[in-house]
């Protein structure tokens, strides 16, 4: 058993970092799916306004009984 523990204390490094690198992807993957989505929501909410824009630009004036 005394044979093991260098092999041992040689991998625990490296299953270390590549941890580390997990946890890094991971969370730039679900950021950039967060930023996607919330870039999308943006631009729904952008549009419509734009199209309420033209919408009042396009429809006739009311008229005033005066």
């Amino acid at each position: 058993m005394s044979g093991v523990w260098p092999y041992i204390a040689a991998i625990i490094p490296s299953a270390g970092v590549g941890f580390l690198f997990w946890v890094v992807v991971k969370n730039m993957i679900e950021g950039d799916r967060k930023e996607r989505l919330a870039h999308s929501q943006w631009d729904r909410e952008h549009e419509k306004e734009q199209s309420r824009e033209k919408a009042a630009e396009n429809s006739p004036a009311p008229k005033e009984n005066d």
